[in-house]
């Protein structure tokens, strides 16, 4: 099966319990969905889309173990207005991540979840028995569904990647999203840690990516010279 059909027939992946495999948490952004948020990047992937922006992301083994109850704990130490479940695909990981999402909602907080199953492949799912993806969607507020792309690039609104991916609200938390989404900026975060290390949050276009990067490292040159 390709991509597509993968996502158009839902998670197929047993139910996974037990702890989270986690590729990246970053405690603030403003790049990841409304708002400050704190994002997690989960590690493994069954869909595997052509031209997806976290390709080292797809194999099952990696990423650091930890427990639903110790990453509810990091993410509410943030000083964030919610949680956003990135991937990887945080619905091949869905009873750990309920968890989670249920106990930012339980804090006040709201969740995004990103996916590359179609909402048609989630309900499948549901239907089929999975309760543990419907725990998931039952703890997420905004749902942005579909596979990447690559032939569809989405340049009008932000945090997506191509235009077949549909914003779905879930809860009433975000009651004027889908009406501002074209006059929502798309944002990129370039982050620098003091060992030189650089990470990016948010989607940009290879090209664009790198001409950043590389005005990133000119301004950085210069400053060192004066």
């Amino acid at each position: 099966m390709d991509a597509y059909s993968i996502s158009e027939a839902g998670p197929v992946r047993p139910p996974v319990t037990g702890p989270v495999a986690v590729a990246r948490f970053v405690a603030t952004t403003r790049a990841e969905g409304p708002g400050t948020r704190t994002a997690v990047w989960v590690q493994g992937c069954a869909i595997r889309c052509p031209g997806c922006f976290n390709p080292q992301l797809w194999g099952f083994r990696g990423g650091e173990p930890i427990a639903p109850a110790d990453l509810l704990a990091r993410v509410l130490a943030a000083d964030s207005e919610g949680l956003t479940l990135l991937g990887g695909e945080p619905f091949d990981q869905a009873a750990a991540l309920a968890e989670v999402a249920a106990g930012v909602r339980d804090a006040g907080r709201s969740v995004m979840t990103f996916t590359g199953y179609t909402t048609e492949g989630l309900r499948r799912a549901v239907d089929g028995g999975r309760a543990d993806v419907a725990a998931l969607l039952a703890a997420t507020d905004l749902l942005v569904a579909g596979p990447f792309r690559a032939d569809l690039v989405d340049t009008g609104r932000p945090w997506v990647g191509s235009t077949n991916q549909e914003f779905v609200l879930l809860s009433d938390r975000f009651p004027d999203l889908l009406d501002e989404l074209r006059r929502t900026p798309d944002r990129v975060e370039v982050l620098v840690d003091p060992a030189g290390r650089v990470s990016v949050n948010g989607w940009a276009e290879l090209d664009a990516l790198d001409d950043l990067l590389a005005t990133a490292q000119l301004r950085r040159a210069g400053t060192g010279r004066r």
